[in-house]
Order: structure tokens, then sequence, then C-alpha cells
């Protein structure tokens, strides 16, 4: 019920937010923001009453009952950006090898490509990676089945959020203009919830870990 709650009020926000706002292109933001939080709300709803009647075992038998959901989506969801920021790459170097390719559309120059590119290869390719095998290798080095039942897909799904929020806004013209911190202060904002959000999963699982050691994986 908390979790959406906030995603109603935020929606409630951006819509208020995307009505007073003074350029078309912060209210495309404001709008997909109000989007994915009633997207959410629905989703934690049907959740809640599709859910079993307990919470998901954290053992079956002696074995540790991983929860391999968020691992699966944000590689999956790595594959498919790694294949954008590449094909975005290879455009870019095409329009430097021929100028033809530099079309009228402001959104599609090379100057609001190029960020596109490199973002999408270094934060969407490898962050989601990243998050993936970091998911992965906390629950398998410490025997346990990771911490939350919403907070983990918050995680990945908000992150990808975030990713499509940095990369309309490249290509909107919506940037800080600093070298790999492109992103306005308000996509700044929601990361840093969703790295918050992040840190206390892994630092739970970490806490329940069933194997005495803490490998030295988790700590990179």
């Amino acid at each position: 019920m908390g979790s959406a709650l906030a995603f109603a009020g935020l929606a409630f926000l951006s819509i208020i937010i995307a009505a007073k706002a003074y350029t078309p292109e912060y209210a495309f933001h404001a709008y997909l923001f109000a989007a994915a939080s009633v997207a959410a709300v629905f989703v934690i709803v049907n959740r809640y009453y599709e859910r079993p009647a307990q919470l998901p075992p954290l053992t079956i038998g002696v074995k540790p009952n991983y929860n391999m959901g968020p691992v699966k989506f944000a590689t999956i969801a790595s594959v498919v950006w790694g294949i954008a920021g590449f094909a975005i790459g290879l455009l870019i170097a095409l329009q430097l090898a021929f100028p033809a390719l530099n079309f009228d559309t402001a959104w599609l120059s090379f100057g609001r490509m190029r960020p596109l590119h490199t973002s999408a290869v270094i934060f969407a390719f490898g962050g989601n990676f990243l998050i993936a095998s970091s998911f992965y290798v906390v629950q398998r080095t410490c025997r346990a089945r990771m911490v939350g039942d919403i907070a983990p897909w918050f995680v990945v799904l908000r992150y990808n959020f975030f990713i499509v929020i940095a990369g309309t806004g490249y290509l909107l013209g919506i940037t800080q203009g600093k070298e790999y911190a492109e992103p306005e202060w308000y996509a700044d904002l929601f990361l840093t919830i969703v790295w918050v959000t992040y840190f206390l999963v892994f630092l739970g699982t970490v806490m329940r870990r069933k194997e005495p050691h803490i490998y030295v994986a988790n700590w990179f």
C-alpha cells in the first residue's frame, strides 16, 4: 500500500508539473513520469491481489530459493540496450564519414546522438549488466535469497526508466552539458532513489547470508 500510494502521489505531482511546464520537452518527461507511475500502481495492486498466501520461502528443502527474476530482466535489458547503443554508434560513425547522413532533424544530429550512444553503452548496457551480475553474485556467494519482494524489481525497472528519461532527454536537447553526466537534475534525483534502494537490497542480502565468509566479489 505504501509503494502504491507513493507512485500515485508521484503521478499526481507529475501531471501538475506537466501542466505548468514552460517547454513541451519538460512536459513530455513529466508525462512519462506520470504514465510510468500509474503503470506501477496497477502492477503493484495486481501483484498484491494475485500474490500467494505467504511470501516465497527462503529455502526449498536445504537449498536457497534464489530470486532470479530481476537478474534475468536486467540481463535481457542489457542485451537490448547493447544492441541499440552499438547501432547508434555505427550511425554516428557513418555521420562522420558521410556528412550527408547528418539529417536536418535536430534530434538525429550528431551532437545529440553521440551522448546517446556513450550513455547507452556505458549506463544502459553496462549498468544493467552490473546490476544483474551483482544481484546474482550476492545471492550465490551468501547462499541466501535476495531481500525484498518489490524492492529488487523497483531497482531494475526504475533504473531502466531512468535510461529512457536520460536518452529521450539527449534527443530533445535536455542535458546539463556535462560529459557522462548529461541527465537533468530530476533524473539524477530519481536515480539516487534507485541506487539507495539497490544498496539496501544488497546490504540486506549480505546480512541475511548463510555463508559466514563475505566473498571479495561482494566488495567489488
